[in-house]
């Protein structure tokens, strides 16, 4: 308890506008599920509230992890502050685009209905490249610098944003066809929440896996540094094969929704 307490300081001291961004973030899915308990209006067979639930929980996450990596670099506090304002408000526009069309009753991605929902759509894929843009500087600022951190970290945390970049290439892939499932059209039957697809394949899984590897490994490499008492080298060592593990399961499921096939099968 008192290390979540640590980290929450960490980002709201370091990097407030990250930390007002979580919260705003919160305050959405806090409406959405009041929208779920309240709105019955479905669209592709699931509450219109259901996807606005997940990526605002997912960005709540990202944005939050995201304040904190950037403490432990070596930045300016001008350049701190370019890079925090840049991300907040760009992911902040790309949750609000989904949460205003699910307010709407129709999709937000892939879906060029009409000239407007076009533009959001567009404007989505706009911002989510420009996040991008930030990972790949992260991956040079990552292997150029020396972070505030144990060596084993900081190669959990690059092999963190190489994979994170890779899920974002997913992302492209699904935007690609227009649509996440492959052997039959979006929708359907599906995992509870997350929704992923048990008939069919659905790019989604390892774009979700992708996405936050960046908490994933992290974490891992954190838990084994306090509980493995072994060289530096034992532990940077350790740490790239979980990291290679993780991205080899990633690289079976994008290849088994490639292939059609669901990633649990109901």
């Amino acid at each position: 308890m008192n290390a979540i307490k640590n980290l929450i300081n960490t980002v709201r001291t370091s990097s407030p506008i990250l930390y007002g961004i979580v919260i705003l973030h919160l305050l959405m899915t806090v409406g959405c599920i009041i929208g779920l308990m309240v709105d019955d209006r479905t669209l592709l067979g699931i509450n219109v509230w259901i996807k606005p639930l997940k990526f605002t929980i997912s960005g709540a996450i990202y944005i939050f992890t995201f304040g904190y990596l950037i403490t432990l670099y070596p930045f300016s506090t001008r350049k701190k502050n370019i890079i925090n304002n840049i991300t907040s408000w760009t992911l902040l526009l790309e949750i609000g685009i989904i949460v205003y069309q699910a307010a709407r009753g129709v999709q937000s991605h892939y879906n060029i209905s009409s000239a407007f929902d076009g533009m959001l759509f567009a404007a989505m894929g706009i911002l989510i490249g420009i996040n991008v843009l930030i990972m790949v500087f992260f991956i040079i600022e990552t292997l150029r610098l020396r972070l505030k951190t144990p060596r084993s970290v900081q190669w959990a945390i690059l092999m963190g944003w190489i994979i994170i970049v890779v899920g974002s290439w997913i992302g492209g892939q699904m935007i690609s066809q227009m649509a996440h499932n492959v052997g039959v059209a979006d929708g359907g039957e599906g995992i509870p929440i997350l929704n992923w697809s048990t008939v069919a394949g659905d790019l989604r899984v390892a774009h979700f896996l992708g996405l936050h590897s960046i908490q994933i490994i992290p974490l891992f490499a954190v838990g084994l540094y306090k509980k493995w008492n072994t060289s530096t080298r034992n532990q940077v060592l350790g740490v790239i094969i979980f990291g290679l593990l993780f991205a080899s399961f990633i690289g079976f499921t994008f290849y088994q929704a490639k292939q059609g096939m669901p990633f649990i099968k109901l």
